[in-house]
């Protein structure tokens, strides 16, 4: 079974406690959503499981290889962190053509098939600076499912869309959670956490101090 594993993970930033000792699994084919109040860690713990920034103490084990030891990112991981940002000047397919090219495990079908499912035309001539917020949190959410990643994390994926992109994120989120993904949101919206989630975790001050199941 895939698993991420979080073990008395701390970060001191400025002699300041961001995160301070987590201790929690994540177990593949389960959402769960990550609820707190703006500056509460959300961001930063996210920041920490994609290897972006390193624990100060404790450790984080993904599928047995620990974060910075074994490994210096996720093998296989889908991210959107804040608001998505691209060459502004590229097309929606040409942004993912040149993402894809880091990793080149997905295929020029696996591009258009993840701008379909968001709701954009890979054909469409536009190139991003023209593109609405709306349209460009799809094209964030579609560079995060493009490779069939294990692990999805999604800060705010509903953010700036309307109703249908909402309904979009929804359907896509709960099949790739079919398909065995593990799955991490945060959302200020409550009914995304309460919608989508099979575990509902809320920090406080760089501590988590709930966790439920739905």
């Amino acid at each position: 079974m895939k698993k991420i594993c979080v073990s008395n993970m701390s970060k001191i930033i400025n002699d300041i406690d961001i995160l301070k000792n987590i201790n929690i699994e994540f177990e593949e084919g389960n959402i769960y959503g990550i609820y707190g109040h703006n500056g509460s860690g959300k961001t930063m713990f996210f920041r920490t499981l994609c290897g972006l920034i390193k624990p100060s103490s404790g450790f984080i084990e993904i599928n047995g290889d620990r974060l910075h030891k074994d490994i210096d990112f996720p093998k296989s991981i889908g991210v959107l962190i804040e608001n998505p940002s691209f060459w502004k000047d590229y097309r929606g397919i040409e942004v993912l053509e040149t993402l894809a090219k880091i990793k080149n495990t997905a295929t020029k079908e696996d591009l258009i098939d993840a701008l379909n499912r968001v709701g954009l035309d890979y054909k469409d001539k536009r190139v991003l600076r023209k593109y609405s917020l709306g349209m460009k949190q799809r094209l964030g959410i579609a560079q995060a499912i493009m490779e069939k990643p294990e692990i999805i994390i999604l800060d705010e994926p509903t953010n700036a869309l309307d109703e249908d992109g909402v309904n979009l994120v929804y359907k896509i989120l709960e099949q790739e959670r079919d398909r065995g993904a593990i799955i991490l949101i945060s959302s200020h919206n409550k009914q995304d956490i309460e919608e989508l989630s099979d575990y509902k975790i809320k920090i406080d001050s760089g501590k988590i101090v709930d966790v439920r199941g739905v």
